[in-house]
Protein backbone atom coordinates (compact mmCIF):
# COMPACT_ATOMS: atom_id res chain seq x y z
CA UNK A 1 0.00 0.00 0.00
CA UNK A 2 2.82 2.13 1.12
CA UNK A 3 3.57 3.27 -2.76
CA UNK A 4 0.13 4.72 -3.13
CA UNK A 5 -1.82 7.13 -1.56
CA UNK A 6 -5.53 5.92 -2.08
CA UNK A 7 -6.29 2.15 -3.24
CA UNK A 8 -9.69 1.15 -3.47
CA UNK A 9 -9.63 -2.80 -3.80
CA UNK A 10 -12.32 -4.65 -5.41
CA UNK A 11 -15.24 -1.85 -4.16
CA UNK A 12 -18.63 -2.65 -4.62
CA UNK A 13 -21.54 -0.61 -3.52
CA UNK A 14 -25.36 -1.84 -3.50
CA UNK A 15 -28.41 0.07 -2.37
CA UNK A 16 -31.15 -2.50 -1.87
CA UNK A 17 -31.42 -4.94 -4.46
CA UNK A 18 -29.32 -1.92 -6.93
CA UNK A 19 -25.55 -2.29 -7.43
CA UNK A 20 -24.21 1.15 -7.94
CA UNK A 21 -20.50 0.23 -7.83
CA UNK A 22 -19.02 -3.07 -9.42
CA UNK A 23 -15.51 -5.01 -8.17
CA UNK A 24 -13.96 -1.29 -8.87
CA UNK A 25 -10.30 -1.19 -8.39
CA UNK A 26 -8.29 2.02 -8.11
CA UNK A 27 -4.53 3.68 -6.80
CA UNK A 28 -4.26 7.32 -6.57
CA UNK A 29 -0.30 8.58 -6.03
CA UNK A 30 0.00 11.10 -2.85
CA UNK A 31 -0.04 14.67 -4.63
CA UNK A 32 -1.95 13.27 -7.58
CA UNK A 33 -4.71 15.44 -8.70
CA UNK A 34 -7.31 12.86 -9.81
CA UNK A 35 -10.90 13.60 -11.63
CA UNK A 36 -13.82 11.48 -12.24
CA UNK A 37 -16.37 11.86 -15.27
CA UNK A 38 -19.39 9.84 -16.20
CA UNK A 39 -23.05 10.57 -17.10
CA UNK A 40 -25.42 10.55 -14.07
CA UNK A 41 -26.57 7.70 -12.02
CA UNK A 42 -23.19 6.07 -13.22
CA UNK A 43 -22.05 5.91 -9.78
CA UNK A 44 -19.40 8.96 -8.99
CA UNK A 45 -20.49 10.40 -6.33
CA UNK A 46 -20.80 7.51 -4.49
CA UNK A 47 -17.25 6.71 -4.86
CA UNK A 48 -16.53 10.17 -3.63
CA UNK A 49 -18.81 9.48 -0.57
CA UNK A 50 -17.12 6.28 -0.08
CA UNK A 51 -13.75 7.57 -0.41
CA UNK A 52 -14.37 10.14 2.58
CA UNK A 53 -16.43 7.90 4.73
CA UNK A 54 -19.50 9.26 4.26
CA UNK A 55 -20.95 6.02 2.92
CA UNK A 56 -19.81 2.71 3.22
CA UNK A 57 -18.80 0.06 1.06
CA UNK A 58 -20.89 -2.88 0.85
CA UNK A 59 -17.78 -5.18 -0.12
CA UNK A 60 -13.71 -4.29 -0.80
CA UNK A 61 -11.72 -1.80 1.03
CA UNK A 62 -10.36 1.32 0.93
CA UNK A 63 -6.85 2.38 2.17
CA UNK A 64 -5.84 6.24 2.29
CA UNK A 65 -2.46 6.70 3.90
CA UNK A 66 -1.74 3.21 5.07
CA UNK A 67 -5.02 3.44 6.99
CA UNK A 68 -7.89 0.77 6.21
CA UNK A 69 -10.82 3.34 6.36
CA UNK A 70 -13.46 0.61 5.41
CA UNK A 71 -12.30 -0.53 9.11
CA UNK A 72 -13.05 2.57 10.74
CA UNK A 73 -15.49 2.84 13.35
CA UNK A 74 -18.38 5.94 13.10
CA UNK A 75 -16.09 7.85 15.78
CA UNK A 76 -12.95 7.35 13.86
CA UNK A 77 -14.38 8.16 10.49
CA UNK A 78 -15.48 11.61 12.36
CA UNK A 79 -11.91 11.93 13.16
CA UNK A 80 -10.05 11.53 9.72
CA UNK A 81 -13.20 13.88 7.94
CA UNK A 82 -11.92 16.46 10.47
CA UNK A 83 -8.39 16.41 10.32
CA UNK A 84 -7.63 14.98 6.65
CA UNK A 85 -10.08 16.03 4.13
CA UNK A 86 -11.02 19.03 2.96
CA UNK A 87 -14.27 19.50 1.39
CA UNK A 88 -15.98 21.55 -2.20
CA UNK A 89 -18.94 21.78 -3.53
CA UNK A 90 -21.16 22.83 -6.32
CA UNK A 91 -23.47 24.96 -3.94
CA UNK A 92 -20.51 26.10 -1.39
CA UNK A 93 -22.03 25.72 1.91
CA UNK A 94 -21.05 28.50 3.30
CA UNK A 95 -22.78 30.13 5.99
CA UNK A 96 -24.88 33.38 5.49
CA UNK A 97 -24.47 35.10 8.94
CA UNK A 98 -20.74 35.08 8.72
CA UNK A 99 -18.84 37.09 6.64
CA UNK A 100 -15.95 35.72 4.39
CA UNK A 101 -13.39 35.60 6.90
CA UNK A 102 -15.44 33.60 9.32
CA UNK A 103 -16.64 30.85 7.42
CA UNK A 104 -12.86 30.08 6.44
CA UNK A 105 -12.05 30.75 9.89
CA UNK A 106 -14.89 28.05 11.21
CA UNK A 107 -13.09 25.07 10.30
CA UNK A 108 -9.50 26.37 12.23
CA UNK A 109 -11.46 26.70 15.52
CA UNK A 110 -13.14 23.72 15.38
CA UNK A 111 -9.67 22.20 15.51
CA UNK A 112 -8.37 24.42 18.83
CA UNK A 113 -6.49 26.64 16.89
CA UNK A 114 -5.80 29.93 18.30
CA UNK A 115 -7.07 33.24 16.82
CA UNK A 116 -3.79 34.20 16.28
CA UNK A 117 -3.02 31.62 13.93
CA UNK A 118 -5.96 31.25 12.35
CA UNK A 119 -5.70 35.04 11.34
CA UNK A 120 -2.28 34.46 9.80
CA UNK A 121 -3.38 31.47 7.90
CA UNK A 122 -6.33 33.19 6.60
CA UNK A 123 -4.34 36.28 5.52
CA UNK A 124 -1.53 34.70 4.28
CA UNK A 125 -3.67 32.14 1.92
CA UNK A 126 -6.19 34.78 0.75
CA UNK A 127 -3.34 36.82 -0.71
CA UNK A 128 -2.42 33.73 -2.84
CA UNK A 129 -5.84 33.65 -3.92
CA UNK A 130 -7.12 36.59 -4.33
CA UNK A 131 -9.42 37.26 -1.97
CA UNK A 132 -8.09 38.72 0.95
CA UNK A 133 -10.30 41.63 -0.17
CA UNK A 134 -13.40 40.15 -0.01
CA UNK A 135 -12.57 38.59 3.68
CA UNK A 136 -15.02 40.96 5.47
CA UNK A 137 -17.97 40.71 2.84
CA UNK A 138 -21.13 38.01 3.58
CA UNK A 139 -21.69 35.08 1.12
CA UNK A 140 -24.40 37.58 -0.22
CA UNK A 141 -22.43 40.09 -1.44
CA UNK A 142 -20.17 37.55 -3.57
CA UNK A 143 -20.26 36.42 -7.10
CA UNK A 144 -20.44 33.10 -7.56
CA UNK A 145 -16.54 32.45 -8.61
CA UNK A 146 -15.80 34.34 -5.17
CA UNK A 147 -17.80 32.20 -2.81
CA UNK A 148 -15.79 29.14 -4.37
CA UNK A 149 -12.64 30.24 -4.14
CA UNK A 150 -14.01 31.13 0.02
CA UNK A 151 -14.88 27.84 -0.25
CA UNK A 152 -11.66 26.51 -1.09
CA UNK A 153 -9.52 28.62 0.99
CA UNK A 154 -11.70 26.98 4.03
CA UNK A 155 -11.07 23.14 2.56
CA UNK A 156 -7.51 24.29 2.58
CA UNK A 157 -6.60 26.14 5.62
CA UNK A 158 -6.47 23.29 7.35
CA UNK A 159 -3.84 21.33 5.40
CA UNK A 160 -5.65 18.14 4.81
CA UNK A 161 -4.32 15.05 2.61
CA UNK A 162 -6.92 14.89 0.65
CA UNK A 163 -9.56 17.39 -1.01
CA UNK A 164 -13.07 16.03 -1.82
CA UNK A 165 -14.14 18.35 -4.69
CA UNK A 166 -17.87 17.61 -6.08
CA UNK A 167 -19.10 19.39 -9.26
CA UNK A 168 -16.76 22.16 -8.13
CA UNK A 169 -17.64 24.52 -11.15
CA UNK A 170 -20.92 23.59 -11.72
CA UNK A 171 -22.70 26.75 -11.03
CA UNK A 172 -19.98 28.99 -12.09
CA UNK A 173 -19.68 30.75 -15.50
CA UNK A 174 -16.45 30.27 -17.62
CA UNK A 175 -14.65 32.65 -16.07
CA UNK A 176 -15.23 32.01 -12.58
CA UNK A 177 -14.46 28.22 -13.35
CA UNK A 178 -11.16 29.23 -14.62
CA UNK A 179 -10.45 31.04 -11.15
CA UNK A 180 -11.85 28.27 -9.63
CA UNK A 181 -9.62 25.42 -10.83
CA UNK A 182 -6.74 27.50 -11.07
CA UNK A 183 -7.04 27.67 -6.92
CA UNK A 184 -7.28 24.01 -6.80
CA UNK A 185 -4.25 23.80 -9.34
CA UNK A 186 -2.35 25.63 -6.79
CA UNK A 187 -3.68 23.60 -3.81
CA UNK A 188 -2.29 20.91 -5.34
CA UNK A 189 1.20 21.95 -6.59
CA UNK A 190 2.23 24.46 -4.06
CA UNK A 191 -0.18 23.34 -0.76
CA UNK A 192 0.39 19.38 -2.00
CA UNK A 193 -2.67 18.44 -1.46
CA UNK A 194 -4.03 15.15 -3.46
CA UNK A 195 -7.54 15.64 -5.22
CA UNK A 196 -10.41 13.77 -6.37
CA UNK A 197 -12.85 15.60 -8.42
CA UNK A 198 -16.36 14.60 -10.02
CA UNK A 199 -16.99 17.01 -12.75
CA UNK A 200 -19.17 17.00 -16.15
CA UNK A 201 -17.13 19.36 -17.57
CA UNK A 202 -14.43 18.71 -19.68
CA UNK A 203 -12.56 22.09 -19.33
CA UNK A 204 -12.18 21.44 -15.25
CA UNK A 205 -10.91 17.80 -15.71
CA UNK A 206 -8.37 19.00 -18.19
CA UNK A 207 -6.71 20.63 -15.12
CA UNK A 208 -6.51 16.89 -13.69
CA UNK A 209 -3.34 14.59 -14.26
CA UNK A 210 -5.83 11.43 -14.94
CA UNK A 211 -9.12 11.51 -15.55
CA UNK A 212 -11.24 8.23 -14.80
CA UNK A 213 -14.39 7.37 -17.29
CA UNK A 214 -17.25 5.74 -14.85
CA UNK A 215 -19.85 3.74 -16.34
CA UNK A 216 -22.56 1.74 -14.63
CA UNK A 217 -20.27 1.48 -11.34
CA UNK A 218 -17.12 0.63 -13.33
CA UNK A 219 -13.97 2.26 -14.86
CA UNK A 220 -14.68 2.50 -18.46
CA UNK A 221 -11.45 4.13 -19.49
CA UNK A 222 -8.58 6.43 -18.14
CA UNK A 223 -7.38 9.45 -20.27
CA UNK A 224 -3.57 10.39 -18.75
CA UNK A 225 -2.83 14.11 -18.67
CA UNK A 226 -1.08 15.53 -22.26
CA UNK A 227 0.87 18.61 -22.62
CA UNK A 228 -1.24 21.12 -24.31
CA UNK A 229 -4.54 21.76 -22.25
CA UNK A 230 -6.69 22.45 -24.84
CA UNK A 231 -5.83 19.31 -26.81
CA UNK A 232 -6.57 17.12 -23.44
CA UNK A 233 -9.81 19.05 -22.85
CA UNK A 234 -10.67 18.31 -26.54
CA UNK A 235 -9.74 14.19 -25.84
CA UNK A 236 -12.15 14.58 -22.98
CA UNK A 237 -14.99 15.78 -24.54
CA UNK A 238 -15.23 13.06 -27.24
CA UNK A 239 -13.98 10.07 -24.63
CA UNK A 240 -17.15 11.56 -22.10
CA UNK A 241 -19.03 11.87 -25.32
CA UNK A 242 -18.36 8.40 -26.32
CA UNK A 243 -19.44 6.24 -23.64
CA UNK A 244 -22.21 8.36 -23.10
CA UNK A 245 -23.42 7.40 -26.75
CA UNK A 246 -22.40 3.66 -26.12
CA UNK A 247 -26.05 2.97 -25.41
CA UNK A 248 -27.55 4.71 -27.85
Amino acid sequence: MSNNFIVLKNVSKKYDDEVVIQNLSLSVKRNEFIAIMGASGSGKTTILNMISTLDSVTTGEIWIDNNKITSFSDLDAAKFRKSSLGFIFQDYKLLNNLTAYQNIAISLSLLGISSEIIDQKINELSKKLNIFHILSKYPYELSGGQKQRIAILRAIIKEPKLIIADEPTGALDSKSSQETMNCLKWCNKENNSSIIMVTHDSFAASYADRVIFIKDGQIKQIVNKIENQKDYQQSLAKTLAKIEGEDL
